[in-house]
């Protein structure tokens, strides 16, 4: 039986910008959507700061990981930044097994640098 991957989000504002709360797997069954989702957040011209709250995502692949750090990007491009906060054990690892901390913050959850 073929497993159909699920990606929730929610947005919502805070005082330094959007906060993006997924949920699910973010791979590449559910990557059109999180790079629909990143692009409409990253293009808005008020957004300089986005948050993502990752606490809820138990998987992500290297597709998921590659549309975060093109976000990246484009927000450093015009001096802002994105924050990965509150990641699983599994998607922590990823990360920084990809490298994704020496070029987007990382913070709380399993993340290796979490107190």
């Amino acid at each position: 039986m073929l497993r159909v991957s699920e990606l929730k989000s929610a947005v919502s504002a805070t005082a330094s910008g959007p906060l993006i709360a997924l949920s699910g797997e973010a791979d590449l069954g559910t990557a059109a959507a999180l790079g629909e989702l990143l692009s409409a957040q990253v293009k808005a011209e008020d957004t300089n700061h986005l948050t993502l709250d990752l606490s809820q995502v138990s998987f992500m692949d290297s597709m998921a990981v590659r549309l975060l750090i093109m976000a990246g990007r484009l927000l450093r491009e015009r001096g802002g930044t994105l924050v990965l906060m509150q990641p699983q054990e599994a998607v922590a690892r990823a990360l920084e097994m990809m490298g994704v901390d020496q070029i987007i913050t990382v913070e709380g959850g399993a993340w290796r640098g979490s107190a």
